[in-house]
Formats: structure tokens, C-alpha cells, sequence
């Protein structure tokens, strides 16, 4: 390519906005690793306030602005047993997904809480694996009901009133042979109906999700049996397979999966489609990263001897996640155009939670003294920051960047607007390594000539990454950039917010 790289971001003419959900930047927290305990719930921590939450990690999450969290897991949660971590006499339990003892410590009033300190609305995911529908339905009734056993359950643990959980998943993952519970697509659909069933039973308010895949025949039945229940359906998906060994692609092999993102939420569309349930189920893109976290030989289904040398080992390898210069731009820039193609899908997109929030592959890194803000922890607070609430349809135009047999558009962007269309905010994503772009903006509003105000996040290389000794070699900057002839200057690897 020359150095002369253009492209072209432009209004659709006549198109209307539509509002966003705020919940596309959304969490997800399981108990796998350190990402609850030692990460954001250490209570032996001189960093945690009193209520053994990370104050640190807290302070650092809420610049996320993070509008729900979902939680236990996660194929963890295809383990749990939701009474063991609630009231005041908790006994350590089996966590058979991981190979580990689980506290118990960290429970659903800890959770809840946990949500109320982040301003985020608590959103759980119940045990369809080798958990009872009466122990969903009694979960429900735990959180949100004045009667039931589960409230009765509550009310003895002196909790009069209730803890009013919005969100609820069946199951997780259970299309797939790792997990606890897996099922078939026609056995899956009953379950999820009379689950459905039990759970609306509890609150008719709570809004419901179960797990799904982009594929007619898996998906088809159960939103057949169950559609007129559910709010959304849970897609998954990590780009980069870390689970049993850990994966090592090029900046460049990171940006050809980027522009995948939007072929995952067609796919997932169709299905919508072809079930007659479009506009009223959403998608919810309820684990979501480039990276998938390392744990080679699990999750598993049965208790594990936790002094067996090879588990220890196994459990010992999963801290190869942490290592941070695995997390360079290229996570920025793909968590930036993942979140791209959810705006640009806002009516069918109803939530999407990074995976996970804290620790293992996470955009927020918590260690003993402090925490380090990975490079795709920028790009979420300046979405969550910085764009408007209405997305405006626009179209990029643009040269490809090659790598090998594969390419990718070499600009993505998006346009959002206030609610009467006069304050634009606009994030711009030049893919190249090493090349500037100048990227025409036909916005439909005047823009200033010469020089235009823009939070840029990029770093001296594509490969850059934040650490211990580093923590602020990648992080945004205000700064000026050059708009000549309505074109603006974006810096290689980089993504521009500008607002007008």
C-alpha cells in the first residue's frame, strides 16, 4: 500500500437513528481463577473496603460504566449450587467445572451488592446443568419474590426485602459436550420451556435469556418451545482458542478475525428471522473477547482429587492469562470494532458483556498492589464515555489491509447523536500497523476546518501493551488532529473519538 491511505465515512441519506442499549457495555464475572477471589473480592486485601471488595478495582471498574454484570459464569455456573452461598453458615462445596474448592464466600447477596456499588443492574445465570428447575424457580423467588420458598429462605437469613434481579439466563453453554448438563436441541427446548415457566411464575417482571447458538437447527426448537418467554437469546464466542494452549497471532491475524464480528450477529439474525421472533427476542452477546482464557484439561464434570500432582499442574497453568504482553492493540482494536458492529446492529443487540471483567483475559488486571488497565479497558470507558446515545447509519469506504490469503475493511467507524440529531460523536478505527489514514467524514453537520478536538488511543507499536513497570504505555490522549477538506488524519492503530 502507499503511504496515501484513504477511506470515506458517511450519513446514510434519510436514515433514522435509533437508540442503543446501554447494556452492549456490559460484565461478566465468573468464579474462575482470580477473577472473584483475589481480584475483585479480597477481603484479607489492605486495598478492600469493608466489604472486602477491591476498592481499587471498584474505583477502576466504575469508569466502565458498566450497566450490567452477568454472573456466576459461566460453566461454573452448570455446577452451582445457588443455597451454598447464601446466609451466614456457608461450607466450602466441589466446584467440579474447575477443579478447585469454591469458598462459598462470594454468594448472591455479595454479587448484588457488588452490582449496587457499580451502579449495574445484577443479571444471574442459572444452573440448567445438574441443577433442578425448582432450584431456578426458588432462586428467582430468593432475589425478587415476597413469597415461595426461596423468600421464605431469604426472610430467615434476615433479608426482608427483596434483592430485585432483572436478568436471568437458563443454562449456559449446555449445546456443548464440556459442558455439565449438556443436552440436545429438542431436550434443551422443553427444559427451557417449563423453566421459563417456572421462573416467570416467581416474577413475571424478570426479563429471560437462554443459551444458544447461530445455528437454525440448535436454535429453531427452542425458540419455537420457548421464544414467547424469552427476551433475548445467549450467544458466545472468543476468537482466539486459548483453552488448552495459549495462542499466539499476529497483530495483523487479530485484525482479519475483527471484521468477523458482524458475520457472528447476521448469523445469530437469521436465526431470529427465521423463527418469527425478530424485534421482540434480542440478542444477547453475553461473553464475548478476542481472547478465550486458558485452562487446559477442564472444565470438567466430576470432583477432581485436588491433591492429584496433574491437577495442581492444570490448575497452576491457567495463570499463563496473565501475562500482559498478550494484550496489545490488537485487543483494543477488536473490542472496538466488536462494540462497531453491535451499534450497528442496535435493534437486534440488546446486551454484550466482555469476558471477563477482572483478571485472566479481562480489560482490568488486578494484582496484589494495584491494578493495570489492559488496552482494551480504554477503549470500553471511552465508548461508555464518550459516544451518544442514538447510533446514525453510516457506511465506511475504504482500501483493505491484507495479511497472508485473508483482508479486512482497513477503516470501521460509527456515528452516534444526541436525541435531536445535533451533537454527534464519532469513534474511528484505522486497522493499518504502521500507516496513517485520511478518512473523509460527511456527517451532515458543519466540522471546523484545520483542527478538531479527539481522544485517541494507540501506542508507539501495534504490539504495545501495558504492565506492571508500564501501566500507562497505552492509554487515550486529548489531542488535536488535522481535518482538511472534511478528511481526518487518524494515526495507524488507533482508534479516534471525535465529538462535534
Amino acid at each position: 500500500m502507499s503511504a496515501a491511505q484513504r477511506a470515506e465515512l458517511r450519513i446514510k441519506p434519510g436514515a433514522s437513528p435509533t437508540v442503543y442499549s446501554p447494556m452492549i457495555f456490559g460484565g461478566f464475572l465468573e468464579h474462575f481463577d482470580d477473577q472473584v477471589y483475589g481480584g475483585i473480592y479480597d477481603p484479607s486485601s489492605p486495598l478492600a473496603d469493608r466489604d472486602g471488595f477491591r476498592a481499587d478495582v471498584l474505583e477502576a471498574l466504575r469508569e466502565l460504566k458498566m450497566s450490567v454484570i452477568r454472573w456466576p459464569g459461566g460453566c461454573f455456573a452448570s455446577g452451582y449450587y445457588w443455597k451454598g452461598g447464601v446466609g451466614p453458615d456457608r461450607e466450602p462445596a466441589d466446584d467440579m467445572a474447575w477443579g478447585v474448592v469454591e469458598p462459598n464466600t462470594f454468594g448472591t447477596a455479595e454479587f448484588v451488592k457488588l452490582c449496587r456499588k457499580l451502579g449495574a443492574r445484577p443479571y444471574i445465570c442459572n444452573n440448567a446443568g445438574n441443577g433442578t428447575i425448582q432450584e431456578m424457580r426458588e432462586w428467582v423467588e430468593y432475589c425478587n419474590s415476597s413469597r415461595g420458598a426461596g423468600a421464605d429462605l431469604r426472610r430467615r437469613h434476615e433479608r426482608p426485602e427483596p434483592l430485585n434481579v432483572p436478568i436471568w439466563s437458563i443454562g449456559n453453554e449446555n449445546w456443548g459436550a464440556h459442558e455439565i448438563g449438556h443436552r440436545g436441541h429438542e431436550e434443551w427446548a422443553r427444559l427451557v420451556g417449563e423453566a421459563a415457566r417456572e421462573m416467570l411464575s416467581a416474577d413475571p417482571d424478570i426479563l429471560l435469556t437462554a443459551a444458544a447458538v447461530p445455528d437454525p437447527e440448535w436454535s429453531l426448537p427452542l425458540l419455537r418451545e420457548a421464544g414467547e418467554y424469552l427476551s433475548y437469546i445467549s450467544i458466545h464466542k472468543y476468537w482466539v482458542p486459548n483453552w488448552g494452549e495459549i495462542q499466539s497471532p499476529s497483530y495483523l491475524d487479530c485484525m482479519m478475525e475483527s471484521a468477523t464480528a458482524e458475520e457472528l450477529i447476521l448469523q445469530s439474525i437469521a436465526v431470529l428471522d427465521a423463527a418469527d421472533v425478530r424485534g421482540r427476542v434480542a440478542l444477547a452477546l453475553d461473553e464475548w473477547n478476542l481472547r478465550s482464557w486458558h485452562h487446559p484439561g477442564f472444565p470438567r464434570k466430576a470432583v477432581q482429587d485436588y491433591d492429584d500432582p496433574e491437577v495442581q499442574r492444570l490448575v497452576a497453568a491457567r495463570r499463563a492469562s496473565a501475562d500482559p504482553t498478550q494484550y496489545t492493540m490488537s485487543d483494543a482494536l477488536f473490542s472496538a470494532s466488536f462494540l462497531n458492529a453491535c451499534l450497528r446492529h442496535a435493534e437486534d443487540v440488546g446486551m454484550a458483556n466482555i469476558a471477563p471483567m477482572v483478571n485472566t483475559v479481562g480489560p482490568l488486571r488486578a494484582h496484589e498492589k494495584g491494578v493495570i488497565r489492559r488496552t482494551s479497558f480504554h477503549v470500553l470507558a471511552m465508548y461508555a464515555s464518550l459516544l451518544q446515545p442514538y447510533v446514525v447509519p453510516a457506511e465506511v469506504s475504504c482500501e483493505v489491509v491484507t495479511h497472508g490469503a485473508r483482508s479486512a475493511p482497513l477503516v470501521d467507524g460509527v456515528v452516534t447523536a444526541d436525541e435531536r440529531g445535533q451533537r454527534l460523536a464519532v469513534a474511528v478505527v484505522n486497522r493499518h500497523p504502521s500507516l496513517p489514514v485520511d478518512c473523509g467524514l460527511e456527517l451532515g453537520v458543519p466540522m471546523p476546518e484545520g483542527h478538531v478536538d479527539a481522544v485517541v488511543l494507540s501506542g508507539d507499536s501495534a504490539d504495545a501493551c501495558n504492565d506492571v513497570g508500564r501501566p500507562n504505555r497505552v492509554r487515550p490522549e486529548k489531542t488535536r488532529l488535522a481535518l482538511t477538506e472534511r478528511a481526518l488524519k487518524v494515526p495507524p492503530h488507533s482508534l479516534v473519538v471525535l465529538r462535534s
